[in-house]
């Protein structure tokens, strides 16, 4: 048996702190708000407020509850990856009384919702409740989450789910329940159920609750307890089903039990390489069988509680078929006639992959340990992508990531003790950029170290909220050379925008050189305190600031070159806060719609060599009458009036890599 996989590149565990929602109805629920900004980011948990429809473009993460309240849709478009995090019983979707869930897979393009490995009693699973009849009576309450549900509506409606692949369920509930592949509480016959399949789950693939609910192809393979069990007068259908049993310990194939509701079966398939027991009834439950093929089962019929054996009618096109009974100590063993035996196969549900993986090229959630990147995959960054402290994201030469136009929801971010490793060439840089370039796409690269900063140890980012700053100024978060950025600067606030490479609290022990951040809607680069320095650094029409720093960066920039041709942006460089003397050797900035050149505000400043200035409107402007003796130019102080035009430009035509696009 093939086990669903993920590809270690997409689909490592997120370090996000699990909420564990309980399932009545004094839940806390997460305003809509909060449940949108973690759908932007790929994140499937809280109770919803208004419909929501999920983007098939994105593989989400179900970290927690995921609740659809009365009254509102939750659609899931055909091609939906959900990566389920293996959190138990905190981690399931529901569909309370009046809630609807449309899942619309198709044969083509299947929804999955899985954990990472796919083993079993991973997560929680699916459950709808509703209002159809159960004897349970009016108002009961599910073993799953204590959700309410039953009622008298059988014609009751939670939806339509189809071609939908479930695995690794069965999440333990305490010691006499588990959580069910899909659980159907009182679910009505006005809710359409067609084309699903459970693999690998702890408890049952599915357990219908009473209802009304029917089901038409059913798939099946390896759970643990029953493939298809009901009770408390579940009175519907299912239509063409394969059970696949190769696990031994199972319990049945069919699980029955109360009070019986007639529910009819037609053309079903189980197939066992590890014996054990096909159809059981319990109490006076039974059904209708129509068309049915058991084979390599120890027990074909058990009457677990001694119940009529009539209850169970076996018959062809609904005519009873004479059947011979052999009484044995383990139960009834049927010989049917082989006019009624089922013709479902496996080959009839070829839109099952029981060796699903999400798909390598996609990146998102953290990463914990030493992921190396192929340069051979065109990679998608569809959602936030963090290397957590100990982890280590290796990128080669000639990667190429093409980043969601999904604003804030989109960045690469390296934190405290995390390090990357960008190993472009010349001939081959690596380039992220959103699919069209266009400022504001993304959210560009972040990186938070160890160094100092005047914000202080233990500093928060307006980036991502993200922790920086430290005492070590010779600290590393890896390398980078010859990387393309474009399309970045996605507004966070009205008072932030995401930059191109932010360099937070980053130490001198961190290698970067040879970068281009092209088409940013806020800076090119930004420092806020640290060590590191730059060089050769191509910087093209940056809505904000080409060059930024503050909170005392110390560092330096070597070899830049400053290219405006859109009118509009802020300046070449913004210094702010107080002064730590950065150091600025062989700049050239020039502009084809004036602006401003270098800015500082507060008392600000640096120490620069080899300026050429071309174009700028202001050369020179002191934001807030900063000394000018903090901006040395020269070896002298600045002046507000020189043309800073004699210095030699920096020379890029050899720079062949900066424009390398997707």
């Amino acid at each position: 048996m093939k086990r669903s996989i993920f590809n270690n590149l997409s689909v490592v565990a997120l370090a996000f702190a699990m909420t564990f929602a309980s399932c009545t109805s004094d839940e806390p629920a997460l305003l809509n708000s909060d449940v949108q900004e973690n759908l932007e980011v790929g994140i499937l948990k809280g109770r919803l407020d208004s419909d929501v429809t999920l983007d098939a473009s994105i593989t989400y993460k179900l970290t927690s509850s995921f609740i659809v309240p009365e009254g509102y849709t939750f659609t899931i478009p055909a091609g939906t990856k959900i990566e389920a995090l293996e959190g138990g019983t905190d981690v399931y979707i529901a569909v309370l009384q009046g809630g609807a869930i449309n899942i619309n897979g198709t044969q083509s393009s299947p929804v999955v919702i899985s954990t990472a490995s796919g083993e079993a009693n991973g997560w929680g699973g699916l459950t709808i409740c509703g209002y159809a009849t159960t004897s349970a009576g009016v108002n009961a309450e599910a073993e799953v989450g204590g959700f309410i549900y039953g009622g008298s509506n059988d014609a009751d409606s939670s939806g339509a789910i189809s071609y939908l692949q479930i695995a690794g369920t069965g999440a333990q509930i305490n010691s006499e329940s588990q959580y069910n592949g899909i659980s159907f509480y009182s679910v009505g016959s006005g809710t359409s159920v067609s084309n699903i399949a459970v693999l690998n789950g702890a408890d049952d693939g599915v357990e219908f609750f009473g209802g009304a609910v029917s089901v038409t192809n059913l798939y099946v393979e390896n759970v643990q307890d029953d493939a298809i069990d009901w009770t408390e007068e579940w009175s519907g259908n299912i239509r063409n089903a394969y059970i696949s049993n190769t696990e031994a310990g199972f319990s049945t194939v069919f699980e029955g039990d109360k009070a019986n509701g007639n529910p009819t079966f037609d053309n079903i398939t189980a197939v066992s390489t590890v014996g054990g027991t096909a159809l059981q009834f319990k109490a006076t439950s039974g059904g209708t069988i129509t068309g049915l093929s058991l084979v390599g089962y120890d027990v074909d019929l058990d009457m677990k509680d001694g119940g009529d054996v009539a209850n169970v009618t076996f018959a062809q096109g609904y005519t009873p078929v004479a059947l011979t009974v052999d009484q044995a100590t383990d139960g009834y063993f049927y010989a049917l006639n082989t006019s009624a035996i089922s013709t479902v196969t496996a080959a009839d549900f070829p839109w099952v992959d029981t060796d699903v993986s999400f798909e390598s090229n996609l990146l998102q959630g953290a990463v914990t340990g030493d992921v190396t990147l192929d340069a051979s995959i065109a990679y998608t960054l569809s959602s936030s992508y963090i290397v957590q402290d100990g982890g280590k994201l290796t990128i080669p030469a000639g990667t190429k990531i093409t980043a969601r136009d999904g604003g804030t929801g989109v960045y690469i971010a390296v934190l405290q003790g995390g390090e990357i490793d960008i190993q472009g060439t010349a001939a081959n840089p690596v380039v992220m950029s959103s699919a069209s370039g266009e400022p504001g796409d993304w959210g560009g690269l972040t990186l938070c170290g160890n160094a100092t900063t005047s914000a202080g140890a233990g500093a928060e980012a307006e980036i991502g909220g993200f922790i920086y700053g430290g005492t070590d100024d010779a600290d590393s978060s890896g390398s980078i050379k010859y990387l393309v950025i474009k399309g970045t600067g996605a507004q966070i606030n009205s008072e932030s925008q995401y930059n191109g490479v932010s360099f937070y609290a980053v130490g001198s022990g961190t290698t970067v050189e040879n970068v281009s951040v092209i088409n940013g809607d806020d800076d090119g680069v930004e420092f806020f305190g640290g060590t590191v320095s730059v060089s050769n650094l191509y910087l093209e029409n940056n809505s904000d600031d080409s060059i930024d720093w503050t909170e005392s960066w110390s560092g330096s920039v070597t070899n830049a070159y400053i290219s405006h041709s859109v009118a509009g942006f802020s300046t070449v460089f913004e210094g702010d806060k107080a002064n730590a003397n950065p150091t600025f050797t062989n700049i050239t900035a020039i502009s084809t719609v004036g602006g401003t050149a270098l800015q500082f505000k507060a008392t600000s400043g640096g120490t620069i060599s080899n300026l050429y200035l071309e174009g700028y409107d202001t050369n020179i402007d002191m934001r807030d009458d900063g000394p000018l003796a903090n901006v040395v130019i020269e070896g002298a102080a600045a002046t507000t009036t020189a043309a800073y035009n004699t210095g030699t430009q920096v020379d890029v035509t050899s720079w062949t890599w900066v424009n390398a696009g997707l």
